[in-house]
């Protein structure tokens, strides 16, 4: 796809063609989301362990983060914050009265 019909489908879906903003969009959008549930306020927890350094490496050139921290702090918050409407509605299949009245 040429670049002038990549910005052509980008500005129809509202989503930006280059991997590294729209990977941008994403982290801010979450932390955005976390810090507005409360999540990230009163920052004296502490977490440790051992990771492969490729995962690191790779993790934040997907997401553009520079600082171990601030990964971190996305990724616990990528899963804190997961949407889980699918599950929910996987689990109320069948749980309708058949008999309910919907109005159409």
């Amino acid at each position: 796809m040429a670049k002038s019909s990549a910005r052509k489908v980008e500005a129809e879906r509202g989503t930006p063609a280059n991997p590294i903003a729209a990977a941008s969009t994403r982290v801010e959008a979450v932390l955005q989301a976390a810090e507005r549930s409360g999540l990230l306020g009163g920052k004296g927890g502490r977490i440790g362990g051992r990771v492969s350094p490729a995962l690191i490496a790779q993790a934040k050139r997907q997401t553009g983060i520079e600082t171990d921290t601030d990964l971190i702090a996305f990724a616990l918050a990528s899963v804190a914050m997961e949407d889980t409407f699918a599950k929910a509605f996987a689990k109320s299949r069948g749980k309708v009265d058949p008999e309910l009245k919907l109005g159409f």
